[in-house]
């Protein structure tokens, strides 16, 4: 099948796509068939869908390893699971074979960037994204969809990303795995037995739409901040990366990646400084990377009332005058 660019050029090189089926037509045209005449309807709207999208969906990866230098700088705790994907980004090259990633769980206290990593991993690879978050979860159904036969039943969260979705390797993002309930009557992770094992993932079973998906060229990423909650066989599935608060001369290289960052985003970027001061970075340096993005737009913000260009250490908030969990803000 021919190639294809399916994104505009970036720091990256420009990804490459094939077409891949995520489900099979006849399969969805039986069940289809099945359907009594005035009953179902979101279920047959759901399969009137499929087969209007059709199955095919784009599967994506780098066409050579890419250059990874600025991912380094912006995330300098993260080097050992960077070194992983490039080595999972180099096997693939040079071939028909699709990027296959080993699933990773992310394990570390909250504020270090995990699920900032799983964006711009999947940007990096130029595919889509979608996150999960365990933590709010109400019902174990949530990632492999509910049977039609109760009310309010919908598909899961792997079905919309690959039916609804643009790509058949998108990167699912398992978020705070550990904080899944177990639930008497349906274990909320009891579908990640099959996902992430390769071989099974690629008939996976949507209790909603009752027909098999191609869930085998997801990428998976977890994160956790406990593994001792998260059950063994689970474990056992994936590689287990520690990741680590970031040195303080780290945490100053964080800080100005985000600023440069920020600043590049918006237009009103060009009326403030190309690079901060030296003791506004030193400040920056100390708070976790949600507070430094907060801090920094406040700072912004202030600079431009005061008509200055120039970011000032009074310019950002107070030590301790924000509050709420540590992470970044997407």
């Amino acid at each position: 099948m021919d190639s294809r660019s399916l994104v505009p050029a970036s720091s990256f090189q420009l990804p490459v796509a094939h077409l891949r089926s995520v489900f099979q037509t006849q399969d969805v045209e039986r069940k289809l068939a099945k359907l009594p005449d005035h009953d179902h309807e979101h279920l047959r709207t759901t399969y009137e869908r499929m087969l209007e999208r059709g199955p095919e969906r784009f599967q994506v990866k780098p066409s050579g390893v890419p250059e990874m230098s600025g991912l380094y700088a912006q995330l300098p705790n993260f080097t050992e699971v960077l070194d992983d994907v490039r080595r999972h980004v180099a096997l693939s090259q040079d071939s028909r074979d699709g990027l296959e990633v080993t699933p990773m769980l992310l394990l570390g206290p909250p504020g270090i960037g995990k699920t900032h990593f799983a964006r711009k991993l999947a940007e990096l690879l130029g595919t889509g994204m979608s996150l999960v978050p365990m933590n709010s979860m109400t019902a174990g159904w949530l990632l492999s969809g509910a049977s039609s036969q109760w009310k309010g039943a919908k598909p899961g969260k792997v079905f919309e990303a690959l039916v609804d979705g643009q790509y058949a390797n998108p990167v699912m993002v398992i978020d705070e795995i550990d904080k899944a309930g177990a639930d008497t009557q349906y274990d909320p992770l009891g579908a990640l037995y099959n996902l992430l094992e390769h071989d099974t993932a690629h008939a996976f079973i949507d209790e909603f739409a009752d027909v098999p998906i191609d869930a085998s060229q997801v990428i998976w990423i977890t994160t956790a901040n406990d593994e001792r909650h998260i059950p063994e066989p689970i474990l056992n599935r994936m590689n287990v990366f520690e990741i680590e608060a970031p040195s303080p001369e780290a945490s100053r290289q964080i800080a100005h990646q985000l600023y440069a960052s920020i600043r590049g985003d918006h237009d009103w970027g060009r009326l403030l400084a190309p690079e901060p001061s030296s003791d506004v970075l030193d400040l920056l340096a100390t708070l976790a990377p949600r507070e430094m993005r907060r801090a920094l737009m406040t700072g912004f913000g202030n600079a431009r009332l005061a008509g200055r260009d120039e970011v000032r250490m009074e310019d950002l908030p107070r030590a301790g005058a924000q509050r709420g969990r540590m992470g970044f803000v997407q």
